[in-house]
């Protein structure tokens, strides 16, 4: 019965990927025994339906909730960049509207038969969460869809700036090549460079928002019950054994996707539902049932990259004169201020090798047997989605932890190479190709189908990642 249930309220940060993660790791709980709500704010809820998904919110198990609160953020565009007001905004609004909805779910309880909230897992990056858990007298989890290095990295921003190293003395700071300073005193990471940490860092302004949010939502990670990190162990060993000598409770269960991929009697309304703010053009897949096996490199650069027209027609003549086949998702909002129209004489030159689409069912094009290859802002998502389908990638770090990500995904891990910010057509195209078809690129593949299988391995029965979610659920939130 519902009301014998532990219930686990789910507080995923407004960003689609973070909400992607979160909606994962709470149909894994789900499939566990616990009553699940999960939170969205009015303005995301706007993004999900418009996107198609009114069917499938209105038909969920009667023990997996959708709750909204508002954000005060009705008009707040995904890639507008302004980060600092969706911090603020937060901060402003919803930490009081947490605590009245955790209120309405014990008023409820006591009502229904709905069970009483027992447990909080809120995204690490909504630092109110743990304030509004304290005063309700119920145990948080941060839960961090980043990699362990991104985590460390973020946690050593109060660090730099007690050291006087940020926020930088000037703007020139960005350019005069004062980040390829290596800070070697962050535990667990060698040889990291200013430029390797979450873009944050990169302000001049003591008060910046967002820089302040991170030092402030990663200093709670003390405050919690437990800590969860989208990972597994053996692709962070070095990392995760610092954390979880510096925190009580740190549990890597990812890939979580492939927890999900081994259940074979989820509820099929649950199962589909996605949180993507696009419609996903699945016809896509058709287009690469007719490519040959490693044949089409997959560009993406998520929900949140924007860059400029010169960027884009750049990574246009790169993939172009690459000579590759290649599927390419370009979303309305990607270029700044602007829509995306591309040139009528590229169009032409690719006619009958590339493939344009606002959006698409990723997992489903990085599983395709034609990828060879991806192009991708490096977004976590992103990562482990390709190292669960053993590709390797090309990364292009636009914002937060991506620059980290970018990092270890060239030096440590070795699946990936990366483009200049300053893209060029001509770097594009060389390394397009030496992705596709080049010694380098055979050895990321040959590395990236080694980290499939210690994913695979890690979400097993007996695996490291089923280890710690068993230990999560049994030792934290029973």
């Amino acid at each position: 019965m519902a009301e014998n249930k532990r219930h686990v309220v789910c507080i995923p940060f407004p960003a689609q990927s973070h909400m992607m993660a979160m909606l994962k790791l709470a149909k894994l709980l789900h499939h566990r025994g616990f009553y699940i709500t999960l939170v969205n704010t009015a303005s995301n809820k706007k993004h999900l339906l418009s996107a198609g998904q009114s069917s499938a919110l209105d038909s969920l198990p009667d023990d997996f909730k959708f709750e909204t609160i508002m954000d005060a953020l009705p008009s707040f565009s995904i890639a507008s960049q302004d980060y600092n007001s969706l911090w603020q905004s937060l901060e402003d609004n919803c930490a009081t509207q947490v605590l009245n909805l955790l209120t309405k779910l014990s008023d409820d309880a006591t009502l229904s038969h709905n069970p009483p909230v027992t447990a909080i897992i809120s995204d690490g990056f909504m630092p109110f969460t743990t304030e509004a858990a304290q005063k309700s007298a119920v145990p948080i989890i941060l839960f961090w869809p980043i990699p362990a290095c991104a985590f460390m990295a973020s946690y050593q921003f109060k660090a730099l700036k007690d050291k006087g190293i940020a926020p930088l003395n000037d703007p020139s700071d960005l350019t005069n090549g004062y980040l390829e300073k290596i800070i070697d005193w962050i535990p667990g990471m060698k040889d990291i460079r200013l430029r390797d940490l979450p873009s944050p860092f990169r302000t001049t302004d003591p008060n910046d928002i967002s820089y302040n949010a991170y030092i402030k939502s990663t200093q709670n990670a003390t405050k919690a019950s437990a800590n969860i990190i989208h990972t597994f162990d053996a692709l962070e060993a070095d990392v995760l054994h610092v954390l979880s000598s510096m925190f009580t409770q740190v549990h890597s269960i990812g890939p979580i996707q492939l927890h999900l991929n081994q259940i074979s009697n989820m509820d099929e309304k649950l199962k589909s539902l996605g949180y993507s703010f696009w419609r996903e053009e699945s016809e896509c897949l058709r287009w690469l049932d007719s490519k040959e096996v490693e044949s089409v490199v997959y560009v993406n650069f998520g929900s949140l990259t924007v860059m400029t027209e010169q960027q884009l027609v750049e990574f246009a003549w790169g993939l172009a004169n690459s000579c590759h086949y290649f599927l390419w998702i370009i979303r309305p909002d990607l270029i700044m201020g602007d829509s995306a129209i591309l040139p009528p004489e590229f169009t032409a030159e690719i006619k009958d090798r590339g493939l344009i689409r606002s959006w698409c069912p990723q997992e489903e094009v990085l599983n395709h047997p034609s990828i060879g290859g991806f192009l991708t802002h490096g977004g976590w998502n992103s990562i482990v989605e390709s190292i669960s389908a053993g590709v390797p990638m090309l990364c292009w770090p636009f914002i937060g932890d991506q620059m980290t990500n970018c990092r270890y995904l060239c030096r440590e891990w070795e699946i990936g190479m990366e483009i200049d910010k300053d893209v060029k057509r001509e770097e594009v195209k060389k390394l397009v190709r030496e992705l596709m078809e080049g010694e380098q690129g055979k050895k990321m593949k040959k590395r990236a189908m080694e980290w499939k299988k210690l994913a695979k391995e890690a979400t097993s029965p007996d695996g490291s990642s089923t280890f710690s979610l068993d230990n999560l659920v049994n030792k934290v939130l029973l």
